[in-house]
């Protein structure tokens, strides 16, 4: 059985399994190698959670588009502030925030995709 149900070139499901079954195998072995280093299979790491991630990515798009708004508001105000720090706090705002987006369809791709899927 394969994985898209094409046949052709996919990938099929026991295949997959062996892969995966290396994968945590050589997983074990690197843990046994250095095991400082190693994080329980059982264990995700604490808050390092993708929610918590993600919280902490738009809390700093947030804060640079706050930024680059007070910035902007006290250059038109005639303060003091070089116009080089305020189209760079600007530019990192924009690009922020053009991440977010691009991360935000992303996410929107693959629950789509998730959800189309037969059961």
């Amino acid at each position: 059985m394969s994985v898209n149900g094409i046949g052709g070139g996919a990938m099929s499901v026991d295949r997959i399994m062996a892969m995966r079954a290396q994968i945590l195998e050589k997983n074990q072995a690197l843990s046994r190698a250095n095991p400082e280093v190693a994080v329980p299979a059982t264990e995700a790491p604490k808050g390092n959670s993708f929610t918590s991630t993600l919280e902490g990515m738009l809390g700093d798009v947030n804060k640079a588009q706050n930024q680059a708004g007070q910035l902007s508001a006290a250059y038109e105000r005639g303060e003091t502030i070089d116009i080089a720090k305020v189209m760079l706090a600007r530019q990192q705002a924009s690009v922020g925030f053009e991440a977010t987006l691009q991360v935000r369809n992303k996410l929107l791709s693959a629950y789509k995709d998730i959800m189309s899927m037969p059961v």
